[in-house]
């Protein structure tokens, strides 16, 4: 069941450096939230801070809150490893695991959490993961090609199959379309629509009209200068956001001015 986040003044460093600073937010469930803002302002950082990623670069840590359903995700009894599984990432580049199928691509997160799986348990999560991402259809007879014999935008929803495949509450995706065409792009925004019905949803992007199609909500991040921490100027639903911004320096930024 998908869940809600609440993020309570959350500071993120690597090493001494600052990256982003003092971000309070609540992230609806069963909704899309885009993170837009210039580049190096913390919104992939910040993305990642949502699932512990952020603290697997050496010398990288959190000072703050992120919390979901009460239970803060820093507590020190939370395993990461298990949190993931609740809450799914989708990176900017699809990545399948190249030596193995389309079908154990899909599987391999739930044989990653030490579950052996019967086959028509195996067969079942792959029908209904891959049907969740739309791709079902197009690969059904080929379930045994590898991952990587697919289109770049077939490949992306099969990351996506993936990461679902283990039903998590959350997805995390980081640009998943900069590196796809626009029929591709179409398709991956189709899913996310598709997809919010049960997850909630963070997407970061860079491209405005992506941000206004697929989002009900948009948080713009800024920064104040080069070395400056990334700071959060404003979130409000994304018709409002594209609209009638309540700060200056997101009309600027949305209108073209900067950035």
């Amino acid at each position: 069941m998908a869940k809600s986040i609440v993020v309570d003044d959350l500071d993120l460093y690597y090493k001494d450096f600052l990256a982003v600073e003092g971000v309070s937010m609540t992230i609806p469930a069963t909704s899309v939230t885009a993170l837009i803002g210039p580049s190096g302002c913390g919104k992939s950082t910040f993305l990642r801070s949502l699932n512990r990623m952020h603290e697997v670069t050496p010398g990288a840590r959190v000072e703050g809150k992120v919390m979901i359903d009460g239970q803060s995700l820093y507590d020190p009894a939370v395993d990461p490893a298990a949190l993931r599984r609740q809450i799914g990432m989708v990176f900017q580049r699809a990545n399948p695991f190249p030596k193995m199928s389309i079908a154990e691509n899909v599987l391999a997160g739930s044989r990653l959490n030490s579950k052996r799986l019967g086959r028509d348990e195996a067969e079942e999560i792959v029908e209904r993961s891959l049907r969740g991402a739309n791709l079902w259809d197009e690969v059904k007879d080929r379930l045994k090609k590898p991952g990587s014999s697919l289109s770049g935008g077939q490949q992306q929803r099969l990351c996506i199959a993936r990461a679902i495949a283990v039903q998590p509450q959350v997805l995390l995706m980081d640009e998943p379309c900069s590196a796809l065409d626009p029929i591709s792009t179409a398709r991956v925004e189709d899913l996310i629509h598709e997809l919010k019905s049960e997850y909630t949803i963070v997407i970061v992007t860079h491209n405005m009209q992506q941000a206004a199609r697929v989002s009900d909500d948009t948080a713009f991040f800024n920064l104040a200068g080069y070395g400056k921490p990334g700071r959060l100027v404003e979130m409000n639903p994304t018709s409002k956001v594209f609209s009638t911004p309540d700060e200056r320096a997101t009309e600027d930024y949305i209108s073209g001015r900067f950035g």
